[in-house]
């Protein structure tokens, strides 16, 4: 029988443990959307195997058949503890959780609970393509505050905007990424009570998608929205699903602010059904024994990170990475290369290389390609090396190694 490792601090890096015949095993999204010949970093799914604190909780559950409903209040006490050790944040009341069936659903639920149809929720583009999705199916209103310089925050638009859309008494929403999806910005302490000044004074209401927040780069201070002066009244969304590759453990917590306890009270019983048992269970055990395997993850994405520097200046020197502060994400700017408004596309055609369109990311997206880094750095070596190859195609100037296929749209 295969043993199960444990997590320990100084554990290898699981970004260099799988090989590309292993992947294409999976049947997940990621690895079954596109032809075999196709490298897929585009969704964010990670090439890693499990944290060996989630598989023994896994397999210890399905021994005892325990695959029911899901119970309790261990996940909140699991990211609690991890969030007073880790951000230094002991702002987490386990009454004031809520289970949730995952981030964007839990966002839906708390926009429901703060706005009403036709309301207005802003957004700062480029942004998380299903923000626009799940806000416009909700009957919502987008609205757009662009980032500014350097894709932060530009909290004078942001302002602007609060008070616009409040105009005549209104109801609002600021639907706030943080870290950033897709330019894994951090926001500062700074930033973020300006932002809850301002939500504060217009009477705009703030939910946060906080799913990346155990992902910021080795160094670099991640800021819970709700631990900032003035965010009483916000909302937040967190999960170990990003941070440890849980996707299709579906499982999320919901948190209010001291002042939005009696919003998240009135929040449908039966929301709390939604997420798997076996997710809480996974979350669960990530967050309270995992943190050894995710300190070997982070190491690994900015080993990534500063390869795909390197990569870029050698091959493609034209295209420009956002430098991230977080996440598993590179979005690149690659105007200069003169592919039009969708280069991932030129990328998947010639290149056999699939990336995220920039499109869908709303304004800014235009001639940007978002990369997931979280895979080895011989699959990231060899994907922008084709990506070069499909510029040399277009160009005339190289190899053209293409079989035309549509990506989808988000």
């Amino acid at each position: 029988m295969t043993s199960i490792p444990h997590d320990t601090p100084g554990e290898p890096d699981p970004l260099r443990t799988l090989g590309l015949e292993s992947l294409r095993r999976r049947t997940s999204m990621k690895w079954r959307t596109y032809p075999a010949d196709v490298l897929p970093l585009w969704v964010a799914e990670m090439d890693v195997p499990l944290a060996g604190a989630v598989t023994r909780a896994l397999t210890d559950a399905l021994a005892l058949g325990d695959t029911g409903y899901p119970a309790g209040t261990g996940y909140a006490e699991a990211l609690a503890a991890f969030a007073a050790k880790r951000w230094n944040w002991d702002g987490i009341a386990v009454e004031r959780a809520a289970i949730v069936p995952d981030v964007m659903l839990g966002v839906v639920e708390m926009i429901r609970l703060v706005t009403g149809p036709g309301d207005p929720v802003i957004v700062n583009p480029p942004v998380y393509p299903p923000f626009y999705q799940f806000v416009t199916h909700m009957d919502r209103r987008v609205v757009e505050a662009p980032l500014g310089p350097g894709l932060r925050l530009d909290l004078d638009l942001l302002t602007d905007t609060f008070r616009t859309a409040t105009a005549g008494g209104g109801r609002a929403a600021f639907l706030l990424c943080s870290p950033h999806n897709p330019s894994g910005t951090v926001h500062t302490a700074a930033e973020l009570a300006a932002v809850a000044e301002a939500a504060e004074r217009y009477g705009v209401r703030v939910v946060a998608d906080e799913i990346h927040a155990p992902l910021a780069a080795p160094g670099v201070a991640f800021v819970p929205y709700l631990s900032v002066p003035g965010a009483e009244r916000g909302l937040s969304l967190m999960s170990a699903s990003k941070g440890w590759n849980l996707a299709g453990l579906k499982a999320a917590l919901a948190l209010a602010g001291p002042e939005a306890a009696a919003d998240l009270a009135r929040l449908p019983e039966e929301v709390s059904h939604g997420p798997s048992h076996l997710g809480v269970i996974a979350h669960t055990a990530a967050l309270n024994d995992g943190t050894g395997w995710l300190d070997a993850l982070l190491a690994g994405l900015a080993a990534n990170r500063r390869l795909l520097t390197a990569l870029l200046a050698e091959h493609l020197p034209a295209v420009r990475a956002c430098p991230a502060e977080a996440t598993f994400l590179a979005w690149l700017d690659c105007r200069a290369l003169g592919l039009g408004d969708d280069p991932a596309q030129t990328f998947l055609d010639r290149g056999r290389v699939a990336l995220s369109s920039g499109l869908p990311f709303g304004t800014g997206g235009a001639g940007h390609a978002r990369l997931n880094l979280a895979t080895s750095p011989e699959i990231l070596t060899e994907a922008v090396r084709r990506m070069a190859a499909a510029v040399g195609a277009v160009n005339g100037t190289g190899r053209d190694l293409s079989v035309p296929v549509r990506h989808p749209g988000s």
